[in-house]
């Protein structure tokens, strides 16, 4: 490509010119290309190892002047070809111009012009750039694409200088991160190594240090390992590894591609090896972490933040900590871990200003909110600029954030817009009746009494008022909390402390449970953000019948059954209304089991509202992908729950896993937050702690009760009596201050012996679960969920893996071990059509609903690439169109994607058909729907032809199922019973064998493509000669048996013109011969046609690639394909070549098709079985194993070499 003039004072210095002129020089760089020696091996070592831009641009060319010693870069080339283009581009334009010059400096400064304005044009022409690279950055990008042949859609994220172990030996080179593809390239003395890795085969990846790889990252697949240290910056590198492998495990779960965000700042300068996906990315990280921290929102972007200090009225001082401000929010967090956090929506902030400095309190900003807080922040850095960044926010916070005359788009569970999802109607009204019922037609209205009080409240307000010792605790509890409120703030600028977790871990009242649970899980962001929402969603959902709703109806009347709550329609029709209208608003998860327990219980403490807000935080937030179809975040964090528990209580791991209880017992714990398996009122205040701490408390309390048992499960034998053990301890743990009447708790009481197991209080296991594990860490926890999520996610592909071979192997003659590695390349072209681009979006190809075999679908291009790499009937530059074929074959309904079974089907017709079968299938390929309009003229006469026929017999069908309605309705009819039905509809399902005699006849179009197919699927084979001259005899048969064919149907059906059935034409095996007298002129027409098939496709077939010292002797051309060309004439022809049969005066006049001539597959087939080469041609069965092995093979390419020319880096490119 052109670059912009550069000085070059040393232009020999690890350079050769290859050409010269008066005015430039073209150079190659040493090391590159033929010949090198010790000096090409040490230069291509450090262009490696210093990161040089010479070896993606190898090639150069420089402007030099007269006697001057100054030259003048102008060009660079990645290969010959384009630096030889530039080259003569010069000598064609600039040469004859540059002559006239007289001064050198004219001269110089005319070249530079020229080139600067081509430069110029080119950008000019370009579409805008949409990310802001630096020329390095852009250049390493480039480097990648040409070493492991990725394509312009793979995006270059970072890339850092390591060492990849070989064995014990390091190999010093540089890592690339993609998007989708880890890759690893290193040249040293001659060794070169490549390496790439797709991120979605990456089934563990950790950051280790060992005494043989030193604080080394470990990169394992499902077959291998590669270890990778060195690095400048480890945590970095690693951190970014850890993102991307996250990409792509979220692509295996959730079919989607990786996006960039498009409405990321630009950065204020170009940052050196700094790719704009890098900054996304960390953006992304810092959302994810500031998004966490605080319980925002899915779509809460910070936009910065920074050190300061907050004056707190509660403790009579400045809290050290960190400033967070984003497009809703401001933050704070102390640095001392539980001092105090606190959040600011913007909302309610009604004024920001700058205080009066002072040496005490400098830069101070005073924020004052709605309900009368202030909040005073010091110690700010940069003041100006905060206070501006938050005026700007709050300029774009309107007043009102949500009103129903705004449709709402419904987001999907991950946070970005779902193509599934549509936006709500815009103009629903809420009347209500004279009486405060819901009006006809609404389902839900603000009048409702779940609209406006959780059912616990309804339920108890009849109630006598209790006044025995748990009702005063319960009081005291109360006013604690309201001591607290007076000194900390209530709702959502509420100062959270080490106060609040104390109150918490003590329980909170009942009457204050519903709104604290929204304060501390952010649902009551969401709500007030959202006012008319839900109300909009219950309509839109209410009254949709789809598998969600089904299952919610059956799984309604066992959400807590004990509960008088749930004994009747009011509750169950909450309830109903509830989970319906979440599974409208996430259909990717729509309903899952469990969710109907947690919800009753969210709703016995809110508002139908409210507890669908609280349904949305713990589904998207709190315990992400908990309540997909495929429960993947509880198996993350069973898997992690295993590994706290191998790291804590090491001895009673041991024993467990042995018994292979904790994987069992679990999933429900995660699932259903306890609640299923501990008194409900125990139960509920570890969902207290919930809602607070998050998913770090139930894992704490889940040891704490292994560990209370962990003698008594030390000695146990097996796993059922583990789970008794289990079952009995949480059965009894039971919370002493309740106030609620007791509830039956449907659990099997499980005893052992006379005596009642004792009673553990819930109050002592959390502060015990505090005193053992409270050491547990956040960030430590989503650590291990990101090593489980990887292994729990390739667990489950492999699952879906063996399903898919079960559910195919039958109907197979693939090994289970072929049909598995077959699986896994039809899954990656699948998954590349998701980041790579394709005719249709990756939701349209995966349906999570379908059968694993149905789930992932591939199209035309991807199926032609498979076709090319697996197929065992390659023909050369015709092996596109026959893959084009087969995959119209292939596609019975007609959409364009194909699935794994019909994949499988075409090419085990291919691999383990006899004869027969294969000769069949090639049949078919030159017959409509395979055979398209556009590839032979007269296909629609041939569709014709066939419909006619098939209308033909419809019609008789149809008449005679007339006349014997007819004859039914002269007689009685008679009233048939259940068993002829069933019969009816069994002999309907039946699967209907093909044989050959219901393939449609072939006509003359056909049959020449046919012939072209067959030609070019034999020019590479080693019995070519043979099989030439087998299928000119063939061809050369099947015409004459047409044209006979041909006279019989148009005697019969002169014959039988008063009948009203035609004759069937003659098989094969009762044709006469054919006699010479009979090649008149329409059989030389046909013959003429396929002899000029032939030779069109003799010309299609690629040229073998020769030397000159190995140029092939005219002999060595095929008799049969010196024929096809019409060099010879008729008397030339030896007398075993049969193809033609006539004058070739007669030949070569004939030149239009017979629309009557056509053959049937039985006479294809007895003509193939004459041949002996044909037979055995397709009588031998395909090598599978080796077509895939050879596809693996390209992925990673490890060789020794002198030198690295041209052509062998083309061969790593792909």
């Amino acid at each position: 490509m052109w670059i912009t003039p550069e000085e070059v004072l040393l232009a020999n210095a690890l350079w050769v010119s290859e050409r010269a002129n008066p005015f430039f020089i073209l150079q190659r760089r040493k090391g590159h290309g033929k010949g090198g020696g010790i000096t090409g091996l040490l230069v291509g070592t450090m262009d490696v190892v210093l990161d040089s831009s010479a070896r993606v641009a190898p090639y150069r060319i420089l402007h030099q002047t007269g006697d001057s010693q100054i030259f003048w870069s102008i060009a660079c080339g990645s290969s010959r070809k384009e630096i030889t283009e530039h080259w003569e581009w010069l000598e064609t334009n600039l040469l004859q111009t540059l002559s006239i010059f007289d001064n050198d400096e004219d001269i110089t400064t005319f070249v530079k012009g020229k080139i600067s304005g081509i430069i110029a044009e080119e950008n000019k022409s370009k579409a805008a750039q949409e990310d802001e690279d630096s020329g390095k950055f852009r250049e390493a990008e480039q480097k990648m694409r040409k070493l492991f042949g990725m394509p312009g859609e793979e995006k270059l994220v970072n890339y850092y200088s390591c060492s990849y172990w070989k064995g014990r030996v390091p190999r010093q080179g540089w890592v690339y991160l993609s998007v989708n593809h880890l890759c690893f390239y290193s040249f040293l003395l001659g060794k070169e190594v490549t390496l790439v890795v797709q991120w979605t085969e990456v089934t563990r990846l950790e950051k280790n240090a060992t005494l043989v790889f030193p604080e080394s990252v470990r990169v394992s697949t499902r077959h291998t390992e590669h270890y990778f240290s060195m690095f400048l910056n480890i945590n970095d590198t690693f951190k970014l590894m850890e993102q991307l492998a996250t990409i792509a495990m979220r692509q295996l779960l959730d079919n989607e591609g990786f996006a960039a965000d498009r409405s990321l700042p630009k950065a204020c300068k170009t940052l050196k090896n700094v790719s704009a996906l890098k900054r996304d990315l960390d953006a992304r990280a810092k959302n994810e972490r500031y998004r966490a921290l605080f319980r925002l929102t899915p779509d809460e972007r910070l936009d910065g933040h920074t050190d300061c200090t907050l004056w707190t009225p509660f403790a009579k001082m400045h809290i050290v900590g960190q400033l967070f401000v984003s497009n809703n929010y401001i933050c704070f967090c102390s640095r001392e871990e539980d001092l105090c956090q606190l959040i600011i929506p913007l909302r309610e902030v009604s004024i920001v200003e700058k205080a009066d400095s002072s040496s005490v309190l400098p830069c101070p900003v005073s924020i004052s909110t709605k309900n009368k807080m202030t909040f005073l922040f010091a110690n700010l850095k940069d003041r100006d600029f905060l206070v501006q960044r938050i005026s700007d926010f709050l300029q774009r916070t309107p007043d009102k954030l949500w009103s129903d005359s705004h449709p709402l788009a419904l987001s999907s569970y991950s946070g970005s817009p779902s193509p599934s999802t549509t936006p709500l109607s815009s103009s629903l009204p809420t009347p209500t009746g004279a009486a405060g019922e819901p009006s006809q037609g609404r389902h839900y209205s603000p009048s409702l009494p779940t609209a406006t009080q959780g059912l616990l409240r309804i339920y108890q307000k009849d109630d006598p008022e209790d006044h025995g010792p748990k009702a005063t605790k319960e009081k005291m509890k109360e006013e604690s909390w309201n001591i607290h409120f007076f000194e900390f703030g209530r709702g959502v600028c509420m100062y959270r402390t080490s106060k609040t977790r104390e109150l918490v871990l003590n329980g909170i009242p009942e009457s204050l449970r519903g709104e604290l649970w929204l304060l501390f899980s952010g649902a009551q962001n969401e709500m007030a953000t959202h006012p008319g929402y839900y109300a909009e969603l219950v309509e839109q959902a209410m009254g949709r019948c789809t598998l969600a709703t089904e299952e919610i109806e059956r799984d309604l009347h066992r959400s807590m059954p004990e509960h008088h709550a749930f004994q009747n329609e009011m509750g169950i029709a909450a309830l109903r209304r509830v989970l319906t209208a979440y599974a409208c608003r996430n259909p990717g998860i729509g309903y899952c089991q469990a969710m109907n327990i947690v919800t009753s219980v969210l709703l016995l403490y809110c508002t139908e509202e409210e507890a669908f807000w609280l349904l949305v935080a713990l589904c998207e937030r709190m315990l992400p992908d908990y309540y997909n179809t495929r429960v993947v975040g509880a198996l993350v964090d069973q898997g992690v729950f295993e590994e706290l528990t191998r790291e804590c209580l090491p001895l009673l791991y041991e024993h467990m896993q042995e018994l292979g209880v904790i994987s069992t017992i679990s999933l429900s714990w995660f699932l259903t937050l306890f609640l299923s398996v501990m008194p409900f009122d125990s139960a509920v205040l570890l969902v207290d702690c919930f809602f607070y701490e998050g998913i770090k408390v139930i894992f704490q309390v889940a040891l704490a009760v292994l560990h209370a048992n962990m003698d008594t499960l030390l000695g146990c034998t097996d796993e059922g009596e583990a789970m008794t053990i289990l079952g009995r301890y949480l059965d009894n743990v039971v919370n002493k201050q309740t106030v609620s009447p007791p509830i039956p708790h449907l659990h099997a009481l499980l005893t052992s012996g006379d005596e009642p197991p004792p009673e553990i209080d819930v109050f002592q296991l959390i502060k015990s679960s505090y005193d053992k594990f409270g050491s547990l860490r956040a960030d430590v926890i989503e650590q291990m969920r990101f090593q489980q999520r990887l292994k729990v996610i390739q667990s489950l592909e492999d699952t879906a893996k063996r399903s898919v071979v079960r559910a195919i192997m039958t109907d197979s003659a693939f090994s289970i071990e072929e049909l598995e590695e077959l699986y896994v390349f039809f899954k990656a072209k699948h998954i590349m059509s998701c980041y790579w681009g394709a005719s249709s979006t990756a939701a349209e190809r995966h349906d999570p609903s379908l059968p694993y075999l149905e789930q992932y679908r591939i199209d035309l291009g991807q199926f032609c690439q498979l076709f090319g790499a697996l197929g065992t009937w390659l023909c050369g530059t015709h092996t596109a169109t026959l893959a084009a074929r087969h995959f119209r074959l292939l596609d019975s309904n007609k959409d364009g994607l194909i699935n794994f079974k019909e994949f499988v089907t075409g090419l085990s017709g291919m691999y383990h058909g006899d004869m027969t079968e294969k000769l069949k299938l090639l049949y078919k390929l030159h017959l409509p729907p395979a055979l398209c309009p556009e590839e032979a003229e007269s296909a629609l006469e041939a569709t014709q032809f066939f419909t006619d026929d098939d209308t033909q017999q419809g019609e008789e069908v149809k008449e005679a199922g007339e006349a014997l309605g007819s004859g039914d309705a002269e007689e009685k009819k008679e009233v048939k019973d259940y068993k002829y039905y069933l019969r009816m509809w069994a002999k309907e399902k039946e699967p209907k064998i093909e044989t050959i005699k219901d393939l449609p006849r072939m006509n003359q179009e056909q049959f020449i493509e046919l012939c072209k197919t067959l030609y070019n699927m034999f020019s590479e084979d080693p019995l070519e000669q043979e099989l030439y001259h087998a299928i000119a005899t063939v061809a050369s048969l099947l015409l004459r048996i047409g044209e006979v064919g041909k006279k019989f149907t148009n005697n019969g059906a002169k014959k039988s013109t008063d009948a009203t059935n035609t004759q069937a034409p003659t098989p094969a095996a009762e044709l006469p011969q054919p006699e010479k007298e009979e090649s008149n002129g329409e059989s030389s027409s046909g013959q003429s046609l396929v002899c000029k098939a032939l030779a069109e496709a003799q010309q299609e077939t690629p040229p073998q690639q020769t030397s000159d010292e190995e140029v092939k002797d005219d002999t060595s051309v095929s008799s049969y394909s010196m024929v096809s060309t019409g060099s010879l004439q008729y008397e030339d022809i030896a007398d075993d070549t049969v193809l033609i049969g006539c004058a070739g005066d007669q030949q070569r006049r004939g030149s239009t098709l017979d629309g009557d001539w056509s053959i049937t597959f039985e006479q294809v087939l007895a003509s193939m079985l004459t041949e002996l080469p044909l037979v055995d041609y397709f009588e031998k069965k395909g090598d599978i194993q080796a077509r895939m092995a050879a596809c693996k093979m390209q992925r990673r390419v490890e060789r020794q070499v002198s030198s690295s020319s041209d052509h062998e880096l083309a061969q790593l490119s792909t």
